[in-house]
């Protein structure tokens, strides 16, 4: 068997077979203080407990978060019982025992919040921290985590709302037929400087995408949908610039067909780049939110209980500075 290939601007960081065990005896002991691992007290100690798994895997993630050398990083070699975590669910809502993933829920919270704070929509998945990616009867072609016939087009996650997430996680835990997550990183285009200098400017409409849109009640994100403000596609630093982009909820501001041209162009560019990341039982994903765009290529769900099933937390830098839509300053859900 060839060795695994990974995108270019994706880290990966494989446990040893010493590194393993020690990261089963940390798991077995927050298991037994902890009820689960959206537990508010474990959330709490979560980032101090982290600073017992292995010290290179500690410095790994660290050095993502900080040091920016890579868009990307998978950490691998974590066993996952393919028995053990019961049939891939008919729906989010509706694992047949969730008990049966906490121990992998836990290790993967614990890698999490070595980046910052997890935290969740209450338009989503119920409000719930750790969601469930799979696909749902009757979505196959929905453009959310839980199609599956036509492509997840790749985007920047919650590109809309000022307080999406730094980093996307993604932890399989299962995908007998190897389903890719895309990825592309802004480090491997080269825009042109008049075409950078538009997409610098705010003049792009980036609208909430259906998924959040199914709740209907007053929120941050049905504001921004009633009143959506033009902002730009690129910030920070001009010449290793931040992203923020949704091809399939963005256009540019009506009549102005330079950012028309501008982000034509932007799309095409990481079009040409895109590549596959194929997360396998107990590979961890982390994706820079600010640096890479991801998506999902099609595949055939067969809703029998082998499909392909990840788990997806969302990490902030900075709680702090959502503290207007949250109902205080210890919850991690935003309204």
């Amino acid at each position: 068997m060839g060795v695994k290939k990974f995108p270019a601007d994706v880290g990966v960081y494989e446990l040893s077979e010493d590194e393993r065990v020690a990261v089963d005896g940390l798991v077995d002991e927050v298991r037994a203080a902890y009820p689960s691992a959206d537990d508010p007290e474990f959330l709490f100690r979560a980032a101090t407990l982290a600073a017992n798994l292995p010290s290179g895997l500690v410095g790994f993630l660290r050095e993502f978060q900080l040091c920016e050398r890579n868009a990307g990083v998978v950490v691998r070699g974590f066993r996952v019982d393919d028995e053990g975590i019961g049939p891939t669910p008919s729906h989010w809502s509706s694992q047949e025992n969730p008990e049966s993933t906490v121990r992998e829920e836990t290790f993967f919270v614990l890698c999490a919040s070595l980046l910052g704070e997890p935290f969740g929509w209450s338009t989503l998945q119920a409000g719930r921290l750790i969601h469930d990616v799979l696909p749902v009867k009757g979505e196959e072609f929905a453009q959310s985590g839980h199609g599956s016939t036509v492509n997840l087009e790749w985007h920047t996650e919650d590109g809309f709302h000022p307080y999406r997430c730094d980093y996307l996680c993604l932890m399989a835990m299962r995908n007998h037929t190897k389903v890719p997550t895309t990825f592309a990183s802004a480090a491997a285009i080269t825009l042109p400087r008049e075409v950078a200098d538009v997409l610098f400017e705010p003049r792009f409409l980036i609208r909430p995408d259906d998924e959040h849109l199914r709740v209907k009640s007053m929120n941050s994100v049905s504001d921004i949908a009633e009143h959506t403000k033009p902002s730009p596609v690129l910030f920070g630093d001009r010449d290793k610039p931040y992203f923020r982009i949704d091809p399939y909820y963005m256009d540019a501001v009506e009549g102005d067909s330079d950012a028309s041209r501008a982000l034509k162009t932007v799309i095409v560019a990481l079009d040409e780049v895109l590549d596959d990341l194929i997360l396998e039982s107990g590979e961890i994903g982390f994706i820079d939110n600010y640096r890479a765009v991801h998506g999902r290529r099609p595949f055939v769900a067969s809703h029998d209980g082998t499909d392909r099933w990840l788990k997806k937390v969302l990490v902030t830098r900075d709680l702090r500075k959502s503290r207007q839509i949250r109902s205080s300053s210890q919850s991690r859900v935003l309204a």
